[in-house]
Order: structure tokens, then C-alpha cells, then sequence
């Protein structure tokens, strides 16, 4: 068994992953701390380094060696499902569920975050909620492509588990 959690930033994927990988007594994986890992520098020091491109590519090449886990719940990072055929993959491979979080609510999450989140540092709440909004309407394209799609503000595992069946063999 393999689940892919995706959506924008601050929706709740690793969370609720925690929670959702303890439940069904599966292991639990951030793509973005297994990359950091897998290459020795912090999201932001690639970014920084090698900027977008050269962070999707290492994001892609991780997303590949993850696609071979088992029993595992993995939340991937916000652009993950929308560059490459990084959903095509998810979806061939496990069961996708986009966590789909209205954009004001994902500002006041971001605003208080202590992850250093390099797409949106250095905006005030306005220009945050407009930033979401405009990227959200690219990326949904993306996100929907899941074979599964949670909408609410403050979505729970529970929900998750009522609304989703997972064949756990």
C-alpha cells in the first residue's frame, strides 16, 4: 500500500499523514525531509543554489525512489504533482488524495509557520492570499488529477478515512 498526500503548502500533509500512516499501521514519509537527506542541503540552500529547475529535478528523481516503497503514507511537497509526470506517477503507483484547503486559511497557516518556505518569504497576508490564489489556479489542474480530492478548512483523519477506502491487504 502506498498514499500520496498532495496540495498546496500548509494544507496539512504531513499532519495529517502522521496521523493517517499511525492508523492504518503504515510507515510515514516527508518527500521533502527525505530529500534534504538524500542530498545533504536544507529546500531553501537548493533553491538558493541551483534555484526552481534544479530543485523539481531533484524532487522528481526522489519522488521515483519513493514509488518503490512499501506500506508507506507520503506527503509530497506542495509543487510536486505539477512539474514532470510527477502525478501520472502518484497515481500509477498508489492511491492519490488532494487536500484542498481555501486560500485564506492556508495564509494564516503560513504566517505562523516556522518552516522557511522559500516561494513565499518576505509577503505580508494580502500579498499572501493573492500569491495562493494565483498559484493555486495553476496548480489545480494538477491537484485534481488525484483519485481523490478532501475539501475543508480543518479536514481530519477521521474524514479521511470515512470518505476514502483503502484495500489494506
Amino acid at each position: 500500500m502506498r498514499i500520496y498526500l498532495i496540495g498546496y503548502m500548509a494544507c496539512g500533509k504531513t499532519t495529517l499523514g502522521k496521523e493517517l500512516a499511525h492508523k492504518l499501521g503504515l510507515s510515514f514519509l516527508d518527500l521533502d525531509k527525505y530529500l534534504e537527506k538524500k542530498y545533504f542541503k536544507t529546500i531553501p540552500r537548493i533553491f538558493e543554489e541551483e534555484g526552481e529547475g534544479g530543485f523539481r529535478e531533484k524532487e522528481r528523481a526522489c519522488l521515483h525512489d519513493v514509488s518503490d516503497f512499501e506500506d508507506v503514507v507520503i506527503a509530497t511537497g506542495g509543487g510536486a504533482p505539477c512539474f514532470f509526470d510527477n502525478v501520472q506517477l502518484m497515481n500509477q503507483t498508489g492511491t492519490c488524495i488532494f487536500l484542498d484547503v481555501d486560500p485564506e486559511e492556508l495564509a494564516d497557516r503560513l504566517m505562523t509557520s516556522k518552516t522557511e518556505r522559500p516561494l513565499v518569504k518576505d509577503k505580508t497576508p494580502e500579498e499572501l492570499v493573492g500569491f495562493i490564489e494565483g498559484m493555486l489556479e495553476k496548480r489545480r489542474p494538477f491537484y485534481e488529477q488525484a483519485e481523490y480530492c478532501i475539501t475543508g478548512s480543518k479536514i481530519t483523519v477521521e474524514e479521511l478515512l470515512s470518505r476514502i477506502e483503502f484495500e489494506h491487504e
